[in-house]
């Protein structure tokens, strides 16, 4: 079904059912949420996403759509992509200072200010998204990482997911961690501080610039996401092997932010259908990812594409320097450790779990 015909229909049955002019009136009008009190209220976000990445920054548009459908337009917010208000990772400066209203981004972009954002996100060797999700919203995820956020005058949201990721682009085989060394790539956050320990030349460069830093030889090798958004920048014309898995990347959560200033001063009933908007654009991200990559790898198989497995020597140098750097942050920072504890012990929990049924039925219907 598609994304505007299902806002139509679930906007409909929001109408009937009355959830907005159905409202209790009172003396105390928007505070309430009085239907025929609501004020008129327009926001703006700002992505960390250009529009051609259209599944991560099309999260942001459900999110639009889906308040704007279920405040009977009122409550309306306009999305940005990445440049437009303000560059693509500072986001969270321009959501913080209330430059924009909201944002959408990935935490990890910012563990500058604080190396426990990157759990909002994910870490090397982590959680799945499935599990990342149920961190977040049932086993305390969601509660330590709006703590961190707090620094920063900023309400977080789960914001979509893409799933575990490819391992990226190389433009020369990596068959040991020792090929590794001296290779320039293209890493964000916790995966290029490990890619760094293991001798990798890391460079922080925003999505839109990683073709033509790939083209003219600036980078070595990128990551990005998977085979649909790595097919639209068109990486597959200019680099030769693509890896898997992503081991940095088991789950590469986005996040929307919105100012707590903001937030406080929206009625009750638009906390609600913004906090409802969030969840069904986190659910429907993963979703699309999972629909849209099955043809995309085809095509890149078809194409003439070298997919590759990573290695068991690099993917165990790269859990041994993994492992080091986190017990080396919660040495350092409490808070930081308490998060890593709780990740840690949700993650040996649930894959007891998916290592029973979920691995039993893959490995039969996979092969």
């Amino acid at each position: 079904m598609k994304r505007r015909s299902f806002v139509r229909k679930t906007a409909a049955g929001i109408a009937g059912a009355g959830l907005v002019a159905g409202c209790a009136s009172n003396d105390e009008g928007a505070a309430t949420g009085s239907g025929s009190a609501l004020p008129r209220v327009s926001w703006r976000l700002a992505s960390s996403f250009s529009r051609s990445l259209d599944t991560i920054y099309g999260a942001a548009e459900v999110l639009a759509e889906r308040v704007s459908a279920m405040s009977g337009g009122k409550f309306t917010i306009r999305v940005y992509p990445g440049g437009e208000i303000v560059p693509a990772l500072e986001v969270l400066g321009a959501t913080q200072q209330r430059t924009v209203h909201m944002g959408h981004t990935a935490s990890y972009y910012y563990v500058g200010k604080n190396p426990a954002l990157a759990f909002d996100t994910g870490v090397p060797f982590g959680l799945s998204a499935r599990q990342h999700n149920a961190w977040m919203y049932h086993g305390g995820g969601l509660e330590l990482t709006r703590a961190l956020f707090a620094d920063f005058n900023i309400i977080n949201f789960p914001g979509g997911n893409t799933g575990t990721q490819m391992g990226g682009w190389f433009r020369r085989p990596v068959d040991t961690a020792a090929d590794l060394r001296g290779l320039k790539m293209r890493i964000p956050a916790v995966g290029g501080r490990v890619m760094s320990r293991l001798g990798v030349n890391v460079q922080l460069i925003s999505g839109g610039e990683i073709y033509s830093a790939l083209e003219r030889g600036a980078i070595d090798a990128t990551e990005w996401v998977g085979p649909y958004d790595d097919e639209k920048l068109g990486l597959n014309k200019i680099a030769d092997y693509y890896y898997y898995p992503g081991w940095w990347e088991p789950s590469a959560g986005l996040s929307f932010y919105v100012n707590r200033d903001a937030w406080n001063d929206l009625p009750e009933l638009y906390r609600e259908i913004l906090t409802s908007a969030a969840s069904e654009a986190n659910l429907l991200m993963l979703a699309a990812y999972d629909a849209k990559n099955p043809a995309a790898y085809q095509r890149l198989l078809d194409g003439g594409t070298d997919i590759r497995p990573f290695s068991r020597d690099i993917l165990e140098a790269a859990e041994r320097e993994t492992r080091a750097y986190l017990d080396e942050n919660a040495a350092d920072d409490e808070s930081y450790a308490a998060i890593l504890q709780s990740y840690r012990e949700f993650g040996e929990a649930s894959r007891k779990w998916f290592a029973t049924a979920e691995r039993a039925y893959s490995e039969y219907t996979v092969g």
